[in-house]
């Protein structure tokens, strides 16, 4: 298994934090979190609830992408677990955002990846690896920069 990981500080509590990814609603919420992004609407489900669906594009590596996760688990204010539908379920296992009281007034957002590790897909998909690294990494600081203002 290959597992891509970012973690950074952000001066707010965890609540905040949950509330700016659960309130991801739309398009233009998600357009606000990452420039590469371009679409986001639920299509099954009611959002972020064990089971609901969302559609979503965005660009990576230059390339624009169209993903639909499955929402598996949601744990109010720590965790969020999503997994990807078909097809890119064939190559991604799961994914995940975690967030982490670090100390008072100071939480822990980790966003977290997970491919299959068979040896074609680490071959093939390994210099893409680096350009999802980034953006993970360019997420994170952009909801450091919506949080802290």
């Amino acid at each position: 298994m290959v597992t891509l990981v970012d973690s950074i500080e952000i001066n707010t509590t965890p609540e905040q934090v949950f509330n700016c990814l659960t309130n991801l609603r739309s398009a233009k919420d998600y357009r606000e979190w990452h420039p590469d992004h371009t679409e986001w609407k639920w299509i099954e489900g009611e959002p972020f609830q064990e089971g609901s669906v969302v559609f979503c594009e965005e660009y990576l590596h230059g390339e624009l992408h169209r993903l639909k996760f499955m929402c598996t688990n949601t744990v109010t204010n720590e965790l969020i677990e999503y997994k990807p539908l078909f097809p890119w379920s064939l190559i991604m296992l799961s994914s995940s955002f975690a967030i982490e009281p670090e100390s008072e007034g100071v939480s822990i957002f980790r966003a977290t990846i997970r491919f299959r590790g068979l040896p074609f897909i680490e071959k093939v998909f390994k210099s893409q690896f680096g350009a999802i690294r980034l953006h993970m990494k360019e997420e994170g600081e952009n909801l450091k920069k919506i949080l802290e203002g």
